[in-house]
């Protein structure tokens, strides 16, 4: 763990080729640099024969956020997180809506500083249940959020990652290890979206999920975000939720998110709420118990439900919980069934702030 700032942090995901490349192997991009360049997520780069990590505590900068922002909605509900990102992304989606920060290639960007330690004390000190890599994906600086998670556990904060699970084998093995939560940005559903619009692949995607739900004891969540005419389509979100349900489980989190026109995707009209309802009753066709729609106001859509007695034991009004019926243990008040997820004695809601913060 480095207690500076490394403008040159070493790595080990990487191999070198024959003719003097390296390739990094972090993520399914496999990039293969010469001498000085820096790979497709733009924060790593082959210098002096070996990948090393540019964006080692630098920030975009530090915000205080509602976990249900992120979106998590069974993990510690209504608790404050510390939330930052670096610069760059391994995915080039088309629609992203941080392009800011995580289309940037500018390291002017990372404006802000800060090393684990003092992320870990900052969080602490503001009363936040935890610490979440967001904004960009957090896999493409991997060391940064490793020591960083290590050190927020040293003072019992939790570590959440908000990534388009886009990594390889080993690493992933190795970056969960240290992760508490996660929310992982499924995109869509086909191969030609992930190909066209994003510059990836699909199955990378899948086997992250699959990784997280057989090999670990991270609390996880699904997000797709619903675009016009793109991925919307009531056969692939057939296709999904069947995937989903036989393979991850009926009581992961799914939530359906409203698309807005932003960045290289300006043509697209805002997600209709009708299509998000749409989305979450395919879902729950399949069995899935808790599905959610995001981006638009819908208390009903935005609630946590009982499956057994089916009574709101988490009425939201977008971040705000205006009711709260479970147990420290997330058991349901009227009925006793277990909600899954992670909980603990609810106290009061951070509501809907969103506070900038500087470390110091």
């Amino acid at each position: 763990m480095a207690d500076t700032l490394v403008e040159h942090f070493p790595t080990k995901y990487w191999h070198q080729v024959d003719d003097g490349r390296v390739c990094c192997d972090v993520c399914p991009q496999h990039c293969t640099l010469r001498e000085g360049k820096r790979g497709s997520c733009f924060v790593r780069m082959h210098h002096k024969g070996e990948i090393v990590l540019t964006s080692y505590g630098r920030s975009s900068g530090f915000c205080i956020d509602p976990i249900e922002k992120k979106p998590l909605n069974h993990f510690y509900p209504g608790s404050s997180v510390l939330s930052f990102g670096t610069a760059g992304c391994n995915l080039s989606c088309q629609f992203c809506q941080n392009w800011d920060m995580s289309k940037s290639r500018q390291l002017d960007t990372l404006c802000a500083t800060a090393i684990p330690e003092q992320l870990a004390i900052s969080a602490k000190q503001r009363n936040c249940k935890s610490l979440a890599f967001t904004y960009n994906d957090p896999v493409i600086f991997m060391e940064y959020a490793i020591d960083t998670a290590i050190a927020a556990k040293e003072v019992g904060i939790k570590s959440v990652a908000v990534s388009a699970g886009y990594i390889c084998d080993e690493p992933r093995i190795e970056f969960y290890q240290h992760m508490d939560a996660a929310n992982i940005d499924l995109k869509a559903f086909t191969e030609r979206f992930y190909h066209k619009v994003c510059h990836g692949h699909l199955q990378p995607v899948l086997e992250t999920l699959l990784y997280l739900k057989n090999e670990t004891q991270v609390w996880f969540e699904i997000t797709t975000l619903l675009i016009p005419d793109e991925n919307d389509s009531e056969q692939e979100l057939n296709e999904m939720c069947q995937w989903i349900a036989e393979n991850i489980g009926l009581e992961v989190p799914l939530h359906f998110s409203a698309f807005h026109p932003d960045f290289k995707m300006l043509d697209k009209g805002k997600t209709p709420i009708a299509t998000l309802l749409k989305a979450r009753k395919i879902a729950q066709s399949y069995g899935l118990k808790f599905v959610y729609c995001g981006n638009v106001f819908d208390v009903d859509s935005d609630s946590t439900h009982c499956p057994n007695c089916q009574h709101p034991v988490i009425a939201r009004n977008w971040y705000e919980i205006s009711e709260y019926h479970l147990t420290e243990n997330g058991n349901c008040q009227h009925c006793g069934q277990q909600i899954p997820g992670r909980f603990s004695e609810f106290s009061n809601s951070f509501g809907r702030k969103r506070i900038p913060i500087a470390i110091i």
